[in-house]
């Protein structure tokens, strides 16, 4: 999400750029549930924007269940420990 929200204004964090349109505004808590229970997540957030910062992976719930069914079960074939499906999961 950072990464999207760094090409919606224009520059990365920390970044002095002249094709600006916008300033990261933090992180903001949120709830996500799924079929797999809730999800508690850190959303970017903008300000200074034309148009709001919507990340992709919150679009559509259904499309995130898909995503995490297929990612967990990627880990698990792969055969990654849980301490690092934990990492992953808290970073996505």
């Amino acid at each position: 999400m950072i990464v999207e929200r760094s090409a919606h204004i224009g520059a990365r964090p920390f970044e002095r750029s002249d094709t600006r349109i916008g300033y990261a505004n933090g992180l903001k808590e949120r709830t996500l549930h799924s079929s797999l229970g809730a999800l508690n997540l850190r959303v970017s957030q903008t300000r200074g924007c034309e148009e709001p910062y919507k990340p992709s992976m919150l679009e559509s719930s259904s499309r995130v269940d898909r995503a995490l069914k297929v990612a967990f079960a990627e880990m698990y074939l792969q055969g990654v420990s849980t301490r690092r499906v934990t990492k992953v999961m808290e970073r996505l």
